[in-house]
């Protein structure tokens, strides 16, 4: 079914509104996953693994001491205080490659490869006297288990081992660990191309100052950035003015676009054309308009000249909400990954009322009361606001219908630095 469509606003009986799991699963079935290509590592940074990455390396690559202190046999020190006599030193970078006999210690520092022959490291806080020199006698006044303070060899990663897998956003901590494991290159998806337009009549480009009616369009610059945090490359298609296919006309000035986001002319004025200008059929189509939302109601999806289309609606905080939930996904999904939002439970600090049959994302802070964390809705909910969003920590997730809760109850918490 496909509700909501320009005609269907005829009808005496207005149909219901999609439910947002089932809009991001129309949004996301017809998207195609980009090609793949090789990256050197150190320029991979926010690309998504098209393959497994596969360890060349065994991390440790031998047993090392974890702690500075003294290599020895666990059958030499039983009973204390002890006497043992040190026989060689072993660092990170300079092992020691003899072998331990009874009654011997290796001094070691952290990092530095475990004599042959020893099971146990006694830390050097718990020998006298810490001298660094070799053949003199040292006293163990105690010791840990066999084993302790040893970090065997394969401890973090095995050569073999699949370390990161296929669909994997490539962080810096990512990055670090692949070239530990011996890694250079990596295959990951091409990067897909998002067009990015604004609409309307009362935009003005950043720098430039506002005429009356006017303000400056920032969503595109929010866009553009979160775009490039998930992983794709941000196109500036401008701003397109309130007239029947300026839409169409933007988007065919690029070239090589996987992807169309627009924001604004999403609603029902005589001033907003992107679904007019998407038609019903054919390579400019209106999938579904208007969701069970809040924020974001008048989202749109099509696809214009083949090009899948998201339309955000234009009031800034449901534009970076939708975004959230929508465009986040998409990208994900055209580079082969996945981007289901971190949540948890919180306990509320105020009362909240009933819901109603949109999905509600409410902008709320993390604060303390009474010792405990709890999440506080900000008094302003406008969707215009961008002040309270910017200051926001977390999004409440309010389901359709969701009774009423009292303070203390928990709801569901999106935290909000995935958006930037």
């Amino acid at each position: 079914m496909m509700p909501n469509r320009p005609d269907e606003a005829k009808s005496d009986k207005k149909p219901p509104l999609l439910p947002v799991a089932q809009a991001l699963a129309a949004i996301l079935a017809p998207l195609p996953q980009t090609n793949t290509t090789t990256k050197p590592l150190d320029k991979a940074l926010g690309f998504t693994l098209a393959k497994d990455l596969v360890a060349v390396l065994t991390l440790p690559p031998q047993a090392v001491s974890a702690m500075d202190g003294y290599a020895v046999r666990a059958a030499d020190v039983t009973s204390f205080p002890c006497k043992l006599t040190r026989i060689a030193e072993s660092a990170a970078g300079h092992p020691w490659t003899g072998k331990i006999g009874a009654g011997q210690a290796v001094r070691v520092f952290t990092g530095a490869a475990i004599p042959d022959g020893a099971d146990t490291i006694v830390i050097q806080e718990d020998v006298d006297p810490v001298v660094e020199q070799d053949n003199v006698e040292i006293t163990v006044r105690s010791a840990e288990i066999t084993g302790r303070y040893i970090r065997p060899a394969g401890l973090d990663i095995s050569a073999g081992q699949v370390i990161l897998p296929a669909g994997t956003l490539l962080s810096a901590r990512a990055i670090g660990l692949a070239i530990a494991a011996g890694l250079t290159h990596a295959s990951v998806r091409v990067r897909p191309r998002v067009g990015v337009l604004s609409t309307g009549d009362e935009l003005v480009s950043p720098g430039e100052l506002p005429g009356p009616g006017q303000i400056i369009s920032s969503n595109a610059g929010f866009l553009a950035n979160f775009v490039s945090a998930c992983g794709a490359e941000a196109v500036d298609l401008g701003i397109a003015r309130d007239v029947p296919g300026a839409m169409l006309d933007a988007v065919r000035r690029a070239s090589n676009l996987d992807l169309v986001v627009t924001t604004g002319g999403a609603s029902v004025g005589t001033h907003d054309h992107i679904v007019s200008d998407l038609g019903s059929s054919g390579q400019n189509a209106l999938h579904f308009w208007k969701i069970a939302m809040r924020p974001g109601k008048p989202l749109i999806s099509g696809n214009v000249d083949g090009i899948p289309l998201i339309g955000l609606p234009g009031n800034p905080v449901s534009t970076a909400v939708c975004a959230l939930v929508f465009l986040r996904p998409a990208i994900a999904h055209m580079t082969g990954g996945t981007a289901s939002s971190l949540q948890f439970l919180m306990p509320l600090a105020v009362d909240l009322g009933n819901n109603d049959q949109r999905q509600d994302y409410i902008r709320a802070q993390i604060t303390t009361k009474d010792g405990v964390q709890v999440i506080m809705p900000a008094p302003r909910q406008d969707s215009a606001m961008m002040s309270v969003l910017a200051t926001a920590d977390a999004l409440i997730v309010r389901p359709p219908f969701d009774p009423a809760k009292a303070a203390g109850e928990f709801v569901s918490v999106i935290p909000l630095p995935d958006l930037g």
